[in-house]
């Protein structure tokens, strides 16, 4: 596959072995498992932080494949409400840090060029995450948004 911003080609990542379903070595049960992600998500923790602290610390390797279903669709299930993907709430962070870099240092070309970039996976997100109704049709990006979003 592909970059997205460069010319080259490279490998995007190694998969994940088949597995038809649950493993056997898994010892806790699917109700033990939902309640201890609405628990770590009421501490405050992201999707990705809930799904390491499972991996590392309870020996689950993958929620949807312990439980049948996605980190969103419990959360969704139990009245979670997200106001922003976790993708797109991290990058609009990464470029409200460039843009406060590049309002000190002016001159810095090649991080005005690495906004540009990131701006632009932002508003390749958002027209995904409007085709797929998850953000409103009048949602739109502009890095003073981001500023308050983002936090």
């Amino acid at each position: 596959m592909a970059r997205i911003h460069a010319r080259k080609r490279g490998r995007s990542s190694s998969t994940r072995p088949y597995r038809p379903g649950r493993p056997d070595w898994i010892e806790m049960d699917r109700d033990k498992v939902r309640s201890l992600i609405l628990e770590l998500h009421g501490k405050g923790l992201t999707s990705s932080q809930i799904g390491i602290a499972l991996r590392d610390t309870h020996g689950i390797p993958d929620v949807k494949t312990a439980l049948g279903a996605s980190m969103y669709t419990i959360l969704k299930d139990n009245g979670v409400k997200m106001t922003l993907p976790e993708d797109l709430r991290n990058l609009m962070r990464k470029a409200v840090r460039i843009g406060a870099h590049i309002k000190e240092n002016s001159k810095d070309i090649h991080n005005k060029r690495q906004l540009q970039l990131t701006e632009a996976k932002i508003r390749r997100l958002v027209r995904y995450y409007k085709s797929r109704g998850v953000l409103p049709q009048e949602w739109s990006y502009s890095l003073d948004k981001a500023k308050l979003m983002a936090d």
